[in-house]
């Protein structure tokens, strides 16, 4: 069986300090997995290393079945990665963002891709705007059109709806949802929204303190807690 994600006792310190203990996960290869945690708990660290971004001190990670350690450039042109803490080059247009990306990512046919995608996310009439003038939550509709441009097997999304009003964040919401059924993929998304996390993902990962404190179906999940319950309680 392909996992999505598979980490194998993966641990990462930073001087003397563990960030990560011991974390070993099979994520299914289609669906959309929740990552909640307190802050500090290690979410953002797991989601660079699936990156590539940090390398664990210790332990495995497989990412569609390849080895991070010795097939990351492949991997990298399969996944994508999307936060709003995380801008693109305010000087430059939204097409011209948009552009660069597709052309970073040796998209086919990318001006097509790029008409489609905006007007899905409804930025089409933003697209000549400076990025650095959009609103927080048009950067985030660009920003998502970014991470989509590659059709990526695997999405990670870092708090993809934070600091959005309600009705831009139902709608990101709706979208990845229908995004993921249409392509058959896997989408990760870490978040502090309980609410988000049981109307999204049919997966969840808990973390506490750098170790997995509850992993599994979510459903299963909440017939037997809450889940403030379980990330506030204990």
């Amino acid at each position: 069986m392909t996992y999505s994600i598979e980490t194998k006792n993966i641990s990462k310190s930073y001087n003397g300090k563990i960030i990560l203990n011991n974390i070993s996960l099979k994520l299914p290869s289609k669906g959309i997995f929740g990552v909640l945690g307190k802050n500090g708990a290690g979410k953002t660290t797991f989601l660079a290393m699936l990156m590539g971004l940090i390398s664990p001190s210790s332990g495995e990670i497989n990412v569609l079945g390849l080895s991070l350690k010795k097939h990351k450039y492949k991997i990298l042109n399969k996944i994508n990665f999307q936060s709003p803490y995380v801008e693109l080059p305010k000087k430059m247009s939204v097409y011209q963002n948009l552009l660069f990306y597709s052309r970073l990512y040796n998209v086919y046919d990318y001006k097509v891709l790029i008409k489609n995608l905006s007007r899905e996310l409804f930025i089409d009439e933003l697209l000549d705007l400076s990025y650095g003038k959009l609103s927080s939550g048009q950067k985030t509709r660009v920003n998502l059109c970014k991470a989509l441009l590659n059709n990526p097997d695997l999405l990670l999304l870092d708090e993809p709806t934070a600091s959005l009003d309600i009705q831009t964040s139902e709608f990101i919401r709706e979208y990845l949802i229908d995004y993921q059924k249409k392509k058959n993929s896997a989408i990760l998304i870490t978040s502090h929204n309980l609410e988000e996390i049981s109307f999204m993902c049919n997966y969840l990962i808990i973390f506490d303190n750098g170790e997995v404190k509850v992993q599994g179906d979510l459903k299963n999940i909440l017939k037997k807690r809450k889940l403030k319950e379980l990330i506030f309680n204990d």
